[in-house]
C-alpha cells in the first residue's frame, strides 16, 4: 500500500460525479450559473449594506456577514468542482486538498453559529423591542459575529490537524466532489473510530445545538406575534423573520438529511447531491430570498437606480 503524505508528490483524485459522465456537462453549466448568481447576489447585498446608511444596523450587519460567508463557502468548493467537471484528470494536490478541507469545514461551522446569532437578533427585535438598543449595542453584535467566525475556524483547525496526522494509504481516490473529513478518513490504513467519534460529537454541537436554539428563538417570536393586536405588527414580524427562516431551512434540512442518513449502498451518491445543494445552490438563493421579501432592500435598489 502506498502511503499518501504531505510531500509535493501527494495528490488525490476527486471522483465527484464521474460515475455519471453524461451528467457532468449539465452539472458544469448549472453550477457555473449558480456560482455566478452567488457572486453577484451576495456582493450586491454587501455593497448595498455598506453604501446605504439606513442599513447600518445589527440585522444588516449580520446579513452582510452571511453574504460574505456564502461567497467564501461556495468559492471553497465550486471552482475546483467546475475544473474537475471539465477536466478528465480530476486531480487535486495534497496541500490544496487540506486547504480546501479546512476552509470548507470552517465556513460550514461558522454559518451554523451565525444563523443562531441572527435568530437572537430577531428575537431581541420582536420580543424585547424596548430593550433592543441595549441588547444589541455595537460592541455586542460585533463580538457575536467575531465569535461565530472564530468558533468555526477553531473547530475546523482541530479536525484538519487530526486528519493530517492520520496516515492515508491506498489508491488516492476520494469518492466526493471536494475534500472533506469523512471522505479522507475512508482512505486511512489505521483505525479511525476515535476520529469519527470526535467528528460526530462536534457535529452535534455545531449542527443540532444551533438548530435547537434557533427553534427556541422562533418559538418565543411566534408567541409574541400571537399576542400582537395589529395586522401591521404581524406583517412586520413575518417580513423580518420569514426570510431568515427560509434561509435556515435551506441550510439545515440538507445538512440534517446527511447527518441522519442511514448508511446504504446508495447513501454516498445521495449525499453528494445533497451536499451539492447546500454548497452551490443555497448560497445563490439566499440573496434572492432577502431581496424579494425585504421591502427596505427593494426601496434601496430603487433609490440607487434613481427612481425615487
Amino acid at each position: 500500500m502506498e502511503k499518501i503524505n504531505g510531500t509535493s508528490e501527494g495528490y488525490f483524485i476527486l471522483l465527484g460525479f464521474s460515475h455519471w459522465p453524461n451528467l457532468e456537462t449539465a452539472l458544469f453549466v448549472e453550477i457555473s450559473m449558480f456560482y455566478l448568481m452567488t457572486l453577484i447576489g451576495n456582493l450586491f447585498i454587501i455593497i448595498l449594506s455598506y453604501l446605504d446608511s439606513r442599513f447600518h444596523t445589527p440585522m444588516y450587519f449580520f446579513l452582510s456577514n452571511l453574504s460574505f460567508l456564502d461567497l467564501c463557502y461556495t468559492t471553497s468548493s465550486s471552482p475546483q468542482l467546475l475544473v474537475n467537471l471539465w477536466d478528465s484528470e480530476k486531480t487535486i494536490s495534497y496541500a490544496a486538498c487540506m486547504i480546501q478541507l479546512y476552509f470548507a469545514f470552517a465556513l460550514g461551522n461558522t454559518e451554523c453559529v451565525l444563523l443562531v446569532v441572527m435568530s437572537y437578533d430577531h428575537y431581541a427585535a420582536v420580543c424585547k423591542p424596548l430593550h433592543y438598543a441595549v441588547l444589541m449595542h455595537p460592541r455586542l453584535y460585533q463580538s457575536l459575529a467575531v465569535a461565530s467566525w472564530v468558533s468555526g475556524f477553531i473547530n475546523s483547525a482541530l479536525h484538519s490537524l487530526i486528519t493530517c496526522w492520520v496516515p492515508l494509504c491506498g489508491h488516492h481516490q476520494v469518492d466526493y466532489f471536494f475534500c472533506e473529513v469523512p471522505a479522507l478518513l475512508k482512505l486511512s490504513c489505521v483505525d479511525t473510530h476515535a476520529n469519527e467519534l470526535t467528528l460526530m460529537v462536534t457535529s452535534s454541537i455545531f449542527v443540532l445545538t444551533p438548530l435547537v436554539l434557533i427553534l427556541t428563538s422562533y418559538g418565543a417570536i411566534a408567541q409574541a406575534a400571537l399576542r400582537m393586536q395589529s395586522t401591521t405588527g404581524h406583517q412586520k414580524v413575518f417580513g423580518t423573520c420569514g426570510a431568515h427562516l427560509m434561509v435556515v431551512s435551506l441550510f439545515f434540512i440538507p445538512v440534517l438529511c446527511i447527518y441522519l442518513q442511514t448508511p446504504t449502498e446508495n447513501s454516498q451518491d445521495q449525499g453528494k447531491f445533497i451536499s451539492l445543494f447546500y454548497t452551490a445552490v443555497t448560497p445563490s438563493l439566499n440573496p434572492l430570498i432577502y431581496t424579494l421579501r425585504n421591502k427596505d432592500i427593494r426601496e434601496a435598489v430603487r433609490r440607487l437606480m434613481g427612481r425615487e
